[in-house]
């Protein structure tokens, strides 16, 4: 392919973001950069360190003595936190919920956006979050908001922590949570979880991995003819 592209993957927390740009990477030879994941890193942080989520000046104060790094491996990305490997940590839902309750302050995500920007500037990029492709990069080439129903959100993250299909009960509990979390980060003042006017929306409650990574792939190709 010639030049390499900048990949903005957006939306809803389970809507398989973080799959899809890992082999949407693998396939082009990219770095995927889980932005997400470094929201998740400071939640940790501001959970060990008993830092609330409501307390946006503690928590640009956390941010500001932290150092987040993402390593690229072949079986995805290693998240270190301050020098620890945390990526098995920051999956917990206390972790995740933490993490979108503090993505909510304009100081804090600009703190993050600089480092986002960083991480990317230079094309060859796969990034997956809530604001790629409207605040971090909007610029980018290449712009997807994946979603899914919550049901099959609930659904897949149920099968991720336990390995077994999960009961209806279970499911519309988790459901509920992710209903109650959409609404947050889709009213939120700073950033909310919106689709780029430009982006391609795609909904993969009825597709598998390879056929949304088949999507985006000839979308690249797309754009890359049309250069």
């Amino acid at each position: 392919m010639e030049r390499k592209l900048t990949v903005a993957i957006d939306g809803p927390a389970g809507a398989g973001k973080s799959s899809v740009a890992q082999r949407l990477a693998q396939a082009l030879g990219y770095v995927n950069l889980d932005t997400g994941a470094m929201y998740r890193a400071l939640g940790l942080k501001a959970l060990a360190e008993s830092v609330s989520p409501e307390d946006e000046a503690a928590l640009l104060a956390l941010a500001e003595r932290t150092r987040i790094d993402l390593q690229p491996t072949v079986d995805g990305n290693r998240v270190l936190l301050d020098g620890r490997d945390v990526s098995l940590a920051i999956r917990e839902a206390q972790v995740s919920d933490a993490a979108s309750r503090l993505s909510v302050h304009p100081q804090v995500r600009r703190w993050m956006v600089d480092r986002q920007r960083a991480m990317g500037a230079g094309g060859g990029v796969v990034m997956e979050g809530r604001d790629i492709g409207t605040q971090v990069f909007p610029a980018a080439e290449v712009k997807i908001f994946l979603d899914a129903s919550p049901e099959v959100r609930a659904t897949r993250r149920l099968l991720q922590e336990t390995g077994d299909s999960p009961d209806t009960a279970a499911v519309q509990a988790v459901a509920e949570q992710i209903r109650q979390r959409d609404e947050r980060d889709r009213t939120r003042a700073a950033s909310p979880l919106v689709a780029a006017p430009d982006a391609v929306a795609i909904d993969s409650s009825t597709l598998a991995l390879n056929e949304v990574v088949d999507r985006i792939l000839e979308l690249i190709r797309d754009r890359h003819r049309r250069r």
